[in-house]
């Protein structure tokens, strides 16, 4: 019993004299003072609960539509390619998730008189963004995302190549694996990044308006699928794609008195008219849709965009039993830019799916836009617009 009580005496000694030799050496050894190296830029990683520091300077510019936004947030997309979102718009839908993030917004009918959403979100989007409700896909959104090379997340869509129900012109499934588009259908996408949500709003919603889609998750997978800045294949994204030209906003002394934009898709349909009012203060417009104004379900906050173009498109249809409808996204038509409280009378050409729409003022010179949000109404040749 000593014995072994000696032993324990002896090992608690001699780690006693080991560590207080230890620490000799590294005090004397060790630097002086002790120093954390904090990088000029700090590393990002977006993900649930990431939030950026929005108090750093505003120096990097979008190359969708030219808004400033923080060096971190370059960095997160600098490694990304742009997101195609198809979001709906029936009434039963609103308010919507996500939209205020978007840099570019397209908006046809998709059926019925009932516009659809294509959000282009790409800088906007730095911390985790939730869109809801995501629908289908329809041939000429495809036409716009192809433009920027882009992801495209939707549910479904307009006829496979076997379905001989489907117009040929409208079997936008079809198109997606012919185009080889980078595909993020809902179908092959798995809960949580995509799930039906029938709580989302304060009153209950059929299935088709439920379905949610988180950011970072979608771009997790298409890194998974070799679809980051580069594809596959090591092609940037941006390697054919030409920006819009951006100039500086008009001063407050300078801006025009445009202050109501009034449109509409279907006559009769007034749910889906819509109206953009101008202020002159902030020199946004403001979104009203249906009336009634556009706003984010998450913040209450009213839509605004910084341009509002009127694109004139050549309307065909339906064109199958589905109802299925067609709209002219490639060749040439007349347009309306506004912006500054003013309007341009001009026009917009396209030369292919993959050709970038461009639009030009009445001495056919390229628009150039006021950085931040551009909303692009594809509404039928021939609607009247009042402003």
């Amino acid at each position: 019993m000593k014995s072994k009580l000696s032993f324990i005496i002896g090992m608690l000694v001699v780690y006693i004299f080991s560590s207080g030799v230890s620490y000799v050496i590294f005090k004397n050894t060790a630097p002086k003072t002790a120093s954390v190296i904090i990088p000029e830029e700090q590393e990002v990683n977006p993900g649930e609960g990431f939030k950026l520091d929005q108090t750093l300077p505003k120096t990097e510019a979008c190359p969708l539509n030219g808004r400033l936004y923080t060096k971190p947030e370059k960095a997160i997309w600098d490694n990304r390619r742009p997101l195609g979102v198809m979001l709906e718009n029936h009434t039963e839908a609103r308010p919507h998730s996500g939209l205020s993030k978007a840099d570019v917004v397209y908006e046809a009918v998709a059926e019925g008189g009932i516009t659809r959403f294509l959000a282009l979100f790409y800088c906007g989007i730095g911390e985790n963004t939730e869109f809801a409700p995501v629908r289908s896909a329809r041939t000429y959104y495809l036409d716009w995302v192809s433009e920027y090379d882009g992801l495209y997340n939707h549910v479904g869509g307009a006829g496979i190549c076997s379905d001989v129900t489907v117009n040929e012109r409208a079997k936008a499934l079809c198109q997606i694996g012919k185009y080889g588009i980078k595909d993020m259908d809902q179908f092959g996408i798995s809960f949580p990044t995509c799930y039906r949500n029938p709580d989302r709003l304060d009153h209950p919603v059929a299935t088709e308006h439920q379905m949610v889609c988180q950011s970072d998750k979608l771009y997790e997978i298409a890194k998974e699928r070799g679809w980051t800045n580069v594809d596959e294949d090591g092609v940037a994204w941006d390697k054919s794609f030409t920006s819009w030209k951006f100039k500086q906003e008009a001063k407050a002394p300078e801006r025009g008195t445009t202050a109501t934009i009034s449109m509409y898709w279907w006559k009769g349909y007034s749910d889906y008219e819509v109206t953009w009012e101008f202020d002159t203060t902030t020199n946004l417009y403001k979104r009203l849709n249906g009336g009634k104004p556009h706003v984010e379900l998450e913040t209450g906050q009213q839509l605004t965009a910084s341009n509002v173009v009127v694109q004139f498109v050549k309307e065909t249809g339906p064109v199958d039993e589905h109802k299925h409808m067609l709209y002219q996204t490639i060749g040439s038509g007349d347009a309306l830019i506004f912006m500054d409280g003013n309007v341009i009378e001009g026009t917009w050409t396209k030369k292919s799916r993959v050709s970038r729409t461009l639009f030009y003022d009445e001495k056919r010179k390229e628009v150039t836009f006021n950085p931040g949000v551009i909303w692009i109404e594809a509404i039928p040749a021939g609607n009247d617009v009042t402003y």
